[in-house]
């Protein structure tokens, strides 16, 4: 089992050491999460929380991801990057792909998609784009980046958008996996279809159950690739016995900031935070590896 480490959160002058530190100790990713704006307040509940109320207080950071990745690849050569998540359809495809491909190139291929489909209307509206038909729209978007990676000269013509033949460089030096957040009925279909699976966080037995719906929808032909579940350490099994039983039932990659494990909290100081990062991994990762 891989582990990475969430930078969301978190002091932004803080995300640059504590990668380099990361990498330095041999954790295997790191994951920015995405948020465009913050409105004043939300027409819609949060679907994360059983009360509706979002994760976070207003005043939270939230550094554009493609952005942040390209400071922290620069300043890395070895550790990987994914986001979790993306808001893919809130954004223009073409832009996206020549973000994407460019820090792909830059960072040697480091560079893994994680997408989300969005729940906030007003993160839409900012944005100039349609909130409603987001997921049809963003399995169009990833026909287009992936026609737009090849680099060769392509054409599109679909429902939500179209183009004359055009090439865009620089193209990927490898082929960027695509994973897909959430857990509702239609992002596990869509997550079947791609590369891999981004949870929430989960009880144990909530994990297990989402894991046993994906694998029964991936075809029996695409059960022959590699398929990766990313998921956040779950709430009730926070310890060396409950990330094994993660380990057992399938999970790739564990998401977790590790310095909670000894109490410390992300308003923690630096080193604190990365002397626990440095306890979880000879006391958790290296009995899971």
């Amino acid at each position: 089992m891989k582990f990475a480490i969430p930078l969301s959160m978190l002091p932004i002058h803080e995300m640059q050491p504590l990668a380099i530190a990361a990498e330095a100790i041999g954790y295997d990713s790191l994951a920015v999460s995405d948020h465009l704006i913050h409105p004043e307040s939300f027409s819609v509940p949060y679907p994360y929380t059983a009360d509706g109320s979002v994760r976070w207080e207003q005043g939270t950071d939230w550094p554009d991801p493609i952005n942040t990745l390209s400071l922290l690849a620069g300043a890395t050569s070895t550790i990987k990057f994914y986001t979790s998540v993306y808001v893919l359809p809130a954004r223009n495809p073409l832009r996206v792909a020549k973000e994407i491909s460019t820090l792909s190139a830059l960072s040697g291929g480091r560079f893994d998609l994680g997408i989300g489909m969005g729940w906030m209307p007003e993160e839409f509206e900012a944005g100039g784009q349609e909130f409603s038909k987001r997921g049809k729209r963003a399995d169009e978007m990833i026909e287009i980046m992936k026609l737009l990676w090849t680099g060769e000269m392509v054409s599109f013509q679909g429902k939500f958008f179209a183009f004359d033949t055009l090439e865009m460089l620089p193209c990927p030096p490898r082929d960027i996996p695509i994973y897909v957040g959430g857990f509702s009925e239609p992002a596990l279909n869509r997550a079947a279809q791609h590369d891999g699976w981004i949870s929430d966080m989960h009880s144990l037995d909530e994990l297990k159950a989402l894991i046993a719906q994906l694998e029964s929808k991936r075809s029996t032909a695409s059960q022959h690739k590699a398929f990766e579940y990313i998921c956040f350490s779950c709430w009730d099994a926070f310890s060396l016995e409950g990330f094994s039983k993660m380990k057992d039932l399938g999970v790739t990659t564990m998401t977790t900031y590790p310095w909670m494990l000894y109490g410390l909290m992300n308003d923690a100081p630096l080193r604190e935070k990365i002397d626990g990062m440095e306890r979880f991994f000879n006391e958790i990762v290296c009995q899971l590896r």
